[in-house]
């Protein structure tokens, strides 16, 4: 799954800790999400679009392979 969070998180002017603290994850599932080693549950999903104020399909699209 292809992801925008990082592009998003810098418009917003967020670091990975203030973005992880804010949906209460660690900066490191934030890390791994941005490099993506990591596919969010539905309700992470949720709160990164909340918080970045998108939409999940504007943070998430689904590659070829998945």
């Amino acid at each position: 799954m292809k992801n925008n969070i990082k592009i998003n998180r810098l418009l917003k002017g967020y670091s990975q800790e203030q973005l992880a603290n804010e949906v209460g994850v660690s900066r490191q599932t934030i890390n791994a999400l941005e490099a993506a080693k990591y596919v969010p549950s539905t309700v992470l999903s949720l709160k990164l679009a909340k918080i970045l104020e998108k939409s999940i399909e504007e943070l998430f699209e689904l590659d070829e392979n998945d």
